[in-house]
């Protein structure tokens, strides 16, 4: 940074003589340039120093130690925002009002003291403006005394810890969801929006998934066949160092448009800077960590303090949330989503909410987990079960898969199953012809589903078995279809039909007194009957 004379140079007569009455020196310099001589020999002082910097009110002296702890310069806008405005002013004015005497705000004291001066600086964006301490007053600046409640928030109260919910693994169940829907090409799979979003990014980030949404077999297989503690910590790995998973688009009240570009490792990474600080088994308040961040580092993911040039809209609003008026909307936000989704799915933190059925994403309190530690260090977590359940398969083609049965195998079996709705404790699939043709045209082998099923589903129904086989052999040799079938009381009317114009409409018999009526044409064989002094019964039927 400039030293003292240079951050005076462009300060007129009249300025320099504020600065040195606050510091009690006598100026007798005719001209700006001797004055600066002056000011430099006389206030560059220890004692005096430590003297003018005592005397100064709590928040200048604790937005000197801001700017010291940023490594002795700020961005302006960051300076003003949060020490306070410098009045822009001109000589006559400046001279009536002494903003030296009656200043506003922490800034303006520092200001016209010259303990803060300002000047662009290059930087990897470019040129930016900077609130910074000259460099011979740097250290004549008295450290401040170590903070005692490094903490961010404070404990969290009863009631907001009243309802918690614990970690747990359910997101590799989750990810196995995901990744078989992906390579089947369903929708509507039945994970929650804010899951199945999150999960996307990440397997993505981590090239489970490939750009175009299908699992990279090598990566997908490597991650469902690792054990379950293993499968976690290298999830929690792949979100904690991700430069491309981007949490900040993901908050689903929120919608990123234009190509402005954001940082979010750095963001995360700062936040579990934080989190690292505080103590564990203790349930903290999330509105306090957060309202603390807002408070001692409010542009953790902003460069330069810039809240104008990142298009963030709020679709319940349709408002943009441009400013720092909207900090808690945007990177209040960011905190909450942070730690109530990715970190608690991922197994770091448990939660709490206010209310039994409140939704976690709204959690009011939160504690780091018995696996903070592992997950952070990169080692597997303790406690997760083995995947050793089997399968349970029936002889109607009805397939049970465990929670705890090997993710490997449930996703090799609902990729040759129809997907029936789940329960508590195991996914459930159906063997049909339909989920079946989809697995052969996906280069699947019956004869691979069959050696799944004799490992792992013991016994298997030896009617299955056989079906399996002729259905490989033959494709299905029954068909079921919807029919429109017309039953009539005597077999003459029928006949009579037969001969009439409406015979065309009429398909196969079904004895002497049905028939199968051809799709879309029931009006047209009601009304021939009809004209020939009949009144027919069409009913469906399959």
């Amino acid at each position: 940074m400039p030293d003292l004379a240079h951050s005076l140079q462009r300060h007129d007569l009249g300025h320099l003589r504020m600065i040195a009455e606050r510091w009690g020196v006598e100026l007798a310099a005719p001209d700006a340039d001797s004055a600066i001589l002056e000011i430099c020999q006389q206030i560059k002082n220890p004692e005096l120093a430590a003297e003018v910097i005592h005397a100064l009110p709590d928040e200048a002296r604790a937005a000197l130690q801001q700017i010291i702890a940023a490594g002795g310069r700020l961005p302006w806008v960051q300076f003003t925002r949060l020490c306070g405005k410098v009045r822009e002013m001109g000589s006559g004015r400046r001279d009536r009002l002494r903003p030296d005497q009656n200043s506003i705000s922490a800034a303006e004291m520092l200001w016209y003291r010259a303990l803060v001066a300002r000047a662009f600086f290059e930087t990897p964006r470019g040129n930016e403006e900077f609130a910074y301490i000259p460099d011979d007053l740097l250290p004549l600046i008295p450290a401040a005394p170590p903070n005692t409640n490094p903490t961010p928030g404070r404990a969290a109260t009863p009631s907001e810890r009243a309802n918690p919910i614990s970690i747990s693994d359910q997101l590799l169940e989750q990810a196995c969801t995901l990744l078989a829907a992906q390579r089947l090409g369903r929708e509507n799979i039945g994970l929650p929006a804010e899951i199945e979003t999150f999960l996307k990014s990440l397997l993505t980030s981590a090239k489970i998934l490939t750009p175009d949404s299908q699992p990279d077999l090598e990566r997908a297989r490597a991650h469902l066949e690792a054990s379950r503690s293993a499968a976690l910590s290298q999830l929690a790995q792949d979100w904690l160092f991700s430069a491309t998973h981007n949490d900040l688009r993901l908050i689903p009240h929120l919608q990123a448009e234009g190509n402005w570009q954001n940082d979010p490792l750095a963001a995360r990474q700062f936040i579990m800077r934080q989190l690292q600080k505080l103590p564990p088994q203790i349930w903290w308040s999330l509105s306090a960590f957060i309202a603390d961040i807002k408070q001692q580092n409010p542009d953790f993911q902003r460069p330069a303090g810039d809240y104008d040039s990142w298009y963030l809209r709020d679709v319940n609003s349709n408002e943009f949330l441009r400013g720092f008026e909207h900090w808690d909307d945007v990177d209040g936000a960011l905190i909450r989503y942070m730690i109530c989704g990715p970190l608690h799915w991922l197994g770091f933190v448990d939660i709490a909410t206010p209310e039994a059925d409140a939704p976690t994403l709204s959690g009011s309190a939160f504690r780091l987990s018995s696996w903070w530690p592992a997950l952070l260090a990169g080692t597997p977590p303790k406690g997760l079960p083995p995947e050793i359940e089997t399968i349970h398969l029936r002889s109607d083609g009805r397939v049970g898969v465990p929670l705890a049965s090997p993710r490997a195998i449930r996703y090799q079996i609902a990729r040759f199953c129809r997907w029936e709705e789940s329960t508590a404790h195991e996914f459930r699939y159906q063997l049909t012809t339909d989920s079946l043709t989809l697995a052969h045209s996906q280069g699947l082998q019956i004869g691979h589903l069959l050696a799944i099923l004799q490992k792992n589903a013991q016994p298997v129904p030896p009617n299955i078995i056989r079906a399996l086989k002729r259905w490989e052999a033959h494709g299905s040799e029954i068909r079921t279809s919807e029919a429109v079938i017309l039953r009539v009381r005597d077999p003459e009317i029928l006949d009579k039909l037969r001969q009439s114009r409406a015979a065309r409409y009429l398909g196969d018999p079904l004895g002497p007194t049905a028939i199968i009526i051809k799709t879309g044409a029931a009006e047209k064989v009601l009304g021939a009957l009809l004209e020939m002094g009949y009144f027919g019964e069409i009913f469906s039927h399959i």
